[in-house]
């Protein structure tokens, strides 16, 4: 099974991301997205919900789909969740899957600032998402794709046999910063979020303050 790994805070989960994943299962042929909410950072941002509160939202927001799962691995580490960390769990829970790690191009650029970021690269397939105001030629700063040509597909692949994909997707006028903005001004966001996540909010008084 091809599986896509599709991980954020989802402060909250909106209805870009669940179209986004679509569009990326639907362009690499995956078999299934696995949406992964991230858990509390110790020092937590006032508008961060709680890391319970963003995985119930999250799958409130891919009930009925058959090809979306959501994972609280994340959620129910005691320790600091680093991306290499859950990779590594993950491979190690489907053998025999093939797995891509699902990034904007702005998080894949940063990678070099996270932890263990060569052993990251080493471990999986790796999708790369356009973004708005993001050149898509800006991938080739990477320091990671600095010795290495893309096929005409736009897949870099590393000696090693692991590959980097640049995949255009649809941009969508749709952010979590804006939406909590909008809540905590009293106005609709009905038109953002799947149904049950706007209930779940006004139910449990999310972005309020």
């Amino acid at each position: 099974m091809r599986m896509g790994i599709f991980g954020g805070t989802f402060n909250p989960v909106h209805n870009g991301h669940v179209r986004t994943a679509e569009e990326i299962r639907r362009i690499m042929t995956l078999d299934r997205i696995l949406f992964i909410p991230s858990g509390n950072p110790p020092l937590k941002s006032r508008d961060l919900a709680d890391a319970a509160d963003r995985y119930a939202m999250t799958v409130l927001a891919v009930v009925g789909n058959p090809v979306f799962d959501v994972s609280d691995i994340e959620l129910v580490r005691k320790q600091k969740s680093y991306t290499v960390d859950t990779v590594r769990s993950l491979l190690h829970d489907h053998p025999h899957d093939h797995l891509f790690l699902i990034l904007g191009i702005d998080a894949f650029l940063d990678m070099p600032n996270w932890y263990r970021p060569d052993e990251l690269v080493s471990l999986i397939d790796i999708i790369v998402m356009e973004r708005p105001g993001i050149a898509s030629t800006s991938i080739a700063a990477s320091p990671f794709l600095a010795d290495l040509k893309p096929d005409a597909r736009g897949i870099w692949r590393f000696p090693g046999g692991k590959t980097v994909s640049l995949v255009a997707v649809a941009p969508h006028d749709i952010s979590s910063t804006r939406i909590r903005q909008l809540v905590r001004s009293g106005r609709n966001i009905d038109h953002l979020v799947p149904a049950p996540v706007a209930e779940y909010i006004s139910t449990h008084r999310l972005y309020r303050s």
